[in-house]
C-alpha cells in the first residue's frame, strides 16, 4: 500500500504535468517508466485531480490519435487506463476483426483472463512505438475486472478488436509493450503498412514475411 509520501509526490507529479495544459506528452519506447509496472490505485490522487487526470488521458489519445492510453505512457506509475474506439472502418475489416464502436471507459486497477482458447492475430500498434505495427496472437475473448473512476466494481467480458484493446492497455501497466508478445517476422513500418498490408486480415502479410498464424 502507498504510504501518505508516495500519495504526496504522485500526486505532485500529476498536477506538475497537468499545468501545462493541453495533450501530454507521450513516453517512447526505451523509457523506463513503460517497463517498471505499476502501483494500484488506492488514493493516491484525489477525486479532482483524479477526474482531472483522466480527462487529461482522454484528451491525449483523441489527438494522437488512439483507441487508448495507459498512465505509464504519459510517465505516472498508476494502475489507470482509458480506452474509446468510434471504430470508423469498413463494413469488410469490422466483420474480420469484430472491431466495434466503444464508449469511453475508465479502466483502474483492471486485469485480464482468457476466456476460453480462440486466438486471434492481427497488426497492432502503440503510441509508444510510433511509426510501427506489427502482428500479435491475442485471447479473441477476455474477462476484465477492476473498477471505473468511481471506485465501482467492473467485471465484463469483451470480444474481437475491443478484447485487443484491454489487453493491450492493461499489459501497459504491467510493463509489457505489444512488441514482447509480437511475431517479429511481421514488423513492418506505417509506410510499408499502407502500401501493402491494408487488408483485413494479415494472412498475406504471414506468407510473404514467412510467419504464422494461430
Amino acid at each position: 500500500m502507498a504510504t501518505p509520501r508516495d500519495h504526496a509526490s504522485l500526486a505532485d507529479q500529476v498536477e506538475e504535468l497537468l499545468a501545462t495544459g493541453g495533450p501530454l506528452p507521450i513516453v517512447s519506447a526505451g523509457d523506463p517508466v513503460l517497463r517498471r509496472g505499476t502501483e494500484r490505485f488506492d488514493g493516491q490522487l484525489d477525486a479532482p485531480l483524479l477526474a482531472r487526470f483522466v480527462e487529461a488521458l482522454r484528451v491525449t489519445m483523441h489527438t494522437a490519435p488512439g483507441v487508448g492510453l495507459a498512465a505509464p505512457q504519459v510517465g505516472v506509475a498508476l494502475r489507470i487506463a482509458v480506452i474509446e474506439d468510434p471504430a470508423p472502418v469498413p463494413d469488410e475489416v469490422r466483420l474480420a476483426r469484430g472491431r466495434v464502436p466503444q464508449p469511453f471507459r475508465v479502466l483502474v486497477n483492471p486485469s485480464y483472463e482468457p476466456v476460453g482458447p480462440a486466438r486471434a492475430a492481427f497488426f497492432e500498434g502503440c503510441l509508444s512505438v510510433p511509426g510501427w505495427q506489427a502482428v500479435v496472437a491475442r485471447a479473441a475473448e477476455v474477462r476484465l475486472t477492476g473498477e471505473d473512476a468511481h471506485g465501482r466494481a467492473l467485471d465484463e467480458v469483451f470480444s474481437g478488436w475491443p478484447a485487443r484493446i484491454v489487453q493491450h492497455e492493461t499489459d501497459h501497466l504491467d510493463g509489457v509493450l505489444y512488441l514482447d508478445r509480437a511475431e517479429l517476422r511481421s514488423l513492418a513500418s506505417n509506410q510499408a503498412m499502407a502500401e501493402r498490408w491494408t487488408q483485413p486480415t494479415p494472412e498475406e502479410a504471414a506468407k510473404a514475411l514467412g510467419f504464422e498464424l494461430p
